[in-house]
């Protein structure tokens, strides 16, 4: 057992509250919300790992864009991967854009996606050709799972910018805050986060850092690290092992949201 001191103490008792207070009645706003809207293992899936790519800039546009993105699907996640053509893709996105991300862009990940299901029926089973049960932490699955998608996307007209943008790779240094978003999603299993990938331990998972989780972390004590990046993540990461060892990253939703809307820690 680990001994906490009295301020450490304080500080779990906090993000405890907290964690328990975030809880599905408070997921909106948060992309979150969308694979929320299916039951299919497969819509769930497809839905998270879509809305975590788009987790960038202001929750409304990001929100907007997704709402946008399901609707060409015709929310219905799955079907719309399995049958899907990159040509009429590119139509079909024509008038949908995302910060960094243009309509070919878009299409190009969905090329990937229909490539993976249909190869190796599901994100899971690719994601997992990269994972070890052995390894500290995801840093080297989401590294190599980073690149081979970007690899499959590459095989069909090259890479832009924005679909570089798409995949960071924490080899290089980047907190891989979309990436970490996808897998607390996925791996995790409370009110918000589905565990559907239980084959992966809660306790690898590395929290999604963004500009609201860093602010707050660096002003708890959770973090000294000057830049959002990988390090950072590692840092806060194996602080909040201290009070919760097997499953670090539930506070993630808590700090986040407390940082977004501007509340008391």
């Amino acid at each position: 057992m680990i001994h906490l001191s009295k301020k450490e103490a304080a500080l779990k008792k906090k993000l405890d509250y907290h964690y328990k207070y975030f809880d599905y009645t408070q997921i909106s706003p948060d992309p979150l919300e969308f694979p929320h809207r299916f039951k299919n293992y497969y819509d769930i899936e497809i839905s998270a790992f879509i809305s975590s790519i788009f987790a960038y800039g202001n929750v409304k546009q990001i929100n907007n864009s997704l709402e946008k993105i399901h609707g060409v699907m015709g929310y219905q996640p799955y079907e719309f991967v399995k049958n899907y053509s990159y040509e009429e893709g590119i139509k079909q996105f024509q008038f949908v854009k995302h910060r960094f991300f243009s309509n070919h862009d878009i299409a190009k990940l969905f090329f990937a996606l229909n490539f993976i299901y249909k190869n190796y029926n599901s994100l899971k089973y690719f994601f997992l050709l990269y994972y070890f049960d052995k390894d500290e932490n995801l840093k080297d699955a989401i590294s190599f799972f980073s690149r081979h998608f970007l690899e499959i996307i590459s095989s069909n007209e090259g890479l832009t910018h924005g679909v570089k943008f798409m995949f960071s790779d924490p080899v290089n240094g980047s907190a891989c805050k979309r990436m970490n978003l996808f897998l607390r999603w996925i791996v995790r299993k409370d009110q918000l986060d589905f565990g559907l990938w239980n084959e992966i331990h809660t306790s690898q998972l590395i929290i999604p850092v963004d500009t609201h989780v860093a602010k707050i972390c660096k002003m708890i004590g959770l973090s000294s690290t000057k830049n959002v990046s990988w390090k950072m993540a590692e840092e806060i990461t194996n602080k909040l092992k201290k009070f919760d060892p097997a499953d670090p990253v539930k506070y993630d939703f808590a700090i986040c949201h407390i940082g977004m809307r501007k509340l008391a820690f």
